[in-house]
């Protein structure tokens, strides 16, 4: 595999006991990692990447999503949608902003 262009951070809202808390996880943004995968794979993102982190801290903007390389912080990603609409942003090169933080 190559190095990815673009790297999808998913807040799982782990704390270090590794306990799942926080609103990322009770709206289910873990239940969102296949759907995001699949749509990489439909869409032919062959060099994007996506995993589960610990708690990124923005319960209150939860689900949070995360694109590197450009930093970009989306909030209140609670619907295949929004997930559409992120992902249309990163083909595009340009920024999903309805959902920015």
């Amino acid at each position: 595999m190559e190095k990815p262009t673009h790297h999808i951070l998913v807040c799982a809202s782990f704390r270090p006991t590794g306990e799942p808390k926080g609103k990322c996880h009770r709206k289910n943004s873990l239940d969102f990692l296949p759907y995001i995968e699949n749509e990489i794979i439909d869409r032919g993102l062959e060099n994007v990447i996506v995993s589960s982190t610990c708690c990124l801290k923005l319960c209150d903007e939860g689900p949070v999503m995360v694109v590197y390389p450009e930093n970009t912080w989306y909030g209140h990603v609670e619907t295949e949608e929004a997930i559409d609409a992120i992902l249309d942003a990163i083909e595009d090169g340009a920024t999903a902003k309805e959902y920015l933080l």
